[in-house]
């Protein structure tokens, strides 16, 4: 659920200690694997769907399961928040481990605060909330702004656990909420009031029994819509799309009107879902971002298009499984497969590899109209650093960089079903069952070439290139901004939050200036990745310059559509948007503020500077 703050105290407090040693009584065997098989990540049932311990789904009644029972303290923690409880878990998070960042995107938090209860913690134990960064400590009850990209890293060896349970609120509860203090703030005269757990659990709980639609109301379609068009990033064909959604919700009141919930009526519901979603598509809805760098036609999946009718026919029913996180990948790894992935699955799959700042979002959003080309709409973080064995924080923090050695049979199997699972085309369409053709874009790929090609071993690479200058210019300002950090608490690390990649030798550069670091990440990712490409055969790789993809993108896109062989079919039109992650307008001068940080730097590098220019040409 969106907060006005990042994270909100509520005003009371209890006996973690008492809770930490009656969970310790309950029998391992109950603990389960994240649902997501986030490493290090592990779960101990308490509510579900009609109280069944390994049911993930998040419609249905949601009942105490037999664990709950055991807890008598939990349950009376639970009954002391007054409020009506959904689904509820014990989270566990071992040693140096993570959950990774993401959105919670599912239908099922629109409406539902995440309340924390720390039960096992250490200080470093880091929340982090978009540019915000906490610690619970042990017995505090928190929530939090789950529509702001989140992670949880633990620093220490200890295990961690929390409760953390699923609530629309209560009576009882919104007056806690009234009381609540923002992280960070002081308040005068402030404290937590401690609550009693005696231990009998003899008390009154409230679960949910409604919790997803029918036949979505009308009123409930037009506040998605709103909700959702006021989150984007500006777009030049918003307008056009927010017309689409508005004719959209007028045809679906309509069909209220003549036929309610029945089910005389959910053809031409399902019909109407089916258009609409189709011409959102069409209106540009894929091309456009929010501003939690989430997709806007990803949001509109989960909170309209794949949950308004209850019929089965929705084309994402991951919007009603238990998605912990907002990438396509992270859903469709959630629903059963179409068919088991191998290479044969993919024909000829199209890496973008850059720096990161280069451009290669504008570029990745405009090929995704290519023919018959399958993305997973966003950048493979999660992804890939899910698969286990693959995250810098399993792997001594050394950096993003995979080497072929790295895809062992294992990783290889997991790693192309997810991304198969993930795909969707420019209408949003599952492959059948001919190969795909993949596209990627991830900055943190330009550190993984010769694994990419040992798991995908048709995979052909775009080089996108561009002015340092206007690259470490970009990298200095999104450092600053705190938008695109990736290792918040990275150990040793002294200065801003790390950022973008994770070069190898970034040990050397703690508590050096800004701008070093980022001349550094440049240079590294480029001298590595063209170090890894010029490995390649000629034919497996080609080259685009920012500066001539912005003069001529027909060209430029029809060019790149006869190398990759999937062809064009599209007029661009003279002048191409903004892609989601835009800071400020461009302008070519816009460097020019950095100029004295940067051309030093650059006159150091100078090296890799020709060389990367001689490539792109």
């Amino acid at each position: 659920m969106k907060l006005q703050v990042p994270f909100l105290q509520l005003p009371v407090s209890f006996d973690a200690a008492a809770l930490a040693h009656e969970i310790a009584q309950v029998d391992e065997s109950h603990w389960r694997p994240h649902p997501n098989k986030l490493p290090g990540n592990s779960a101990l049932t308490l509510v579900a769907t009609n109280g069944e311990p390994d049911n993930d789904d998040l419609a249905g009644e949601m009942r105490p399961t037999p664990v709950l029972e055991q807890l008598p303290r939990v349950k009376e923690v639970l009954s002391a928040l007054g409020a009506t409880w959904g689904r509820s878990r014990l989270m566990r998070l071992s040693g140096q481990a993570e959950v990774t960042a993401h959105v919670d995107t599912n239908y099922y938090w629109r409406e539902r605060m995440r309340v924390h209860v720390p039960i096992t913690t250490t200080p470093d134990v880091r929340f982090q909330a978009g540019e915000a960064e906490i610690n619970m400590a042990a017995g505090e009850c928190w929530i939090f702004d789950t529509w702001r990209r989140h992670r949880v890293v633990n620093e220490n060896d200890r295990t961690r656990i929390h409760l953390v349970a699923d609530t629309v609120g209560g009576a009882g509860f919104w007056d806690l909420v009234a009381q609540g203090r923002p992280a960070g703030r002081v308040v005068p005269g402030w404290q937590p009031r401690p609550v009693p757990l005696p231990g009998r659990g003899d008390v009154a709980i409230d679960f949910e029994s409604v919790n997803a639609p029918v036949v979505m109301t009308p009123w409930e379609v037009r506040e998605h819509f709103v909700f959702l068009l006021g989150e984007c990033v500006p777009h030049p064909r918003l307008a056009v799309v927010q017309q689409g959604l508005l004719d959209f919700a007028r045809r679906w009141h309509g069909l209220w009107s003549a036929f309610g919930e029945r089910e005389a009526g959910w053809p031409r519901y399902r019909a109407l879902l089916d258009q609409g979603r189709a011409d959102a598509l069409a209106r540009g809805a894929g091309e456009i971002g929010l501003r939690n760098e989430v997709g806007l036609m990803h949001m509109l999946d989960m909170l309209v298009f794949g949950v308004a009718l209850s019929d089965d026919g929705a084309p994402n029913l991951v919007a009603r499984k238990d998605v912990h996180g907002d990438a396509p990948a992270q859903a469709a790894a959630a629903a059963p497969t179409r068919r088991a992935a191998s290479a044969s699955s993919f024909d000829r799959p199209v890496f973008i590899v850059s720096p990161p700042r280069s451009g290669s979002t504008l570029l990745f959003e405009t090929l995704v109209g290519a023919p018959g080309v399958y993305t997973i709409g966003d950048e493979s973080h999660a992804l890939i650093e899910g698969v286990p064995g693959l995250a810098p924080s399993q792997r001594g923090h050394d950096s993003n960089r995979l080497l072929a050695e790295d895809a062992t049979p294992e990783v290889t199997a997991q790693l192309r079903q997810r991304f198969l699972d993930a795909l969707r085309d420019r209408e949003g369409h599952a492959p059948g069952d001919v190969p795909v053709r993949l596209l990627e874009k991830t900055p943190k790929n330009a550190l993984r070439i010769p694994f990419l090609k040992a798991v995908f071993p048709g995979a052909r690479f775009i080089y996108l290139h561009r002015d340092p200058r206007q690259v470490l210019a970009s990298m200095i300002e999104g450092w600053n901004s705190g938008r695109f950090v990736m290792y918040p608490n990275l150990p040793g690390w002294q200065g801003l939050p790390w950022s973008f990649l994770l070069t190898p030798g970034w040990r050397e550069l703690s508590g050096k200036p800004l701008a070093d670091v980022v001349a550094a990440q440049w240079e590294t990712a480029t001298r590595v990745l063209l170090d890894d490409l010029q490995a390649l055969d000629r034919d497996e790789w080609t080259a685009v310059d920012h500066d001539a993809f912005l003069a001529a993108p027909q060209a430029t896109v029809e060019r790149l559509g006869a190398w990759a062989g999937w062809g064009w079919d599209r007029d661009l039109g003279g002048v191409l948007p903004l892609s989601r992650y835009t800071l400020s307008t461009p302008a070519p001068d816009k460097w020019r503020k950095h100029a004295e940080a940067i051309e030093p730097r650059l006159a150091a590098i100078r090296d890799t500077v020709e060389r990367a220019a001689r490539a792109a040409r």
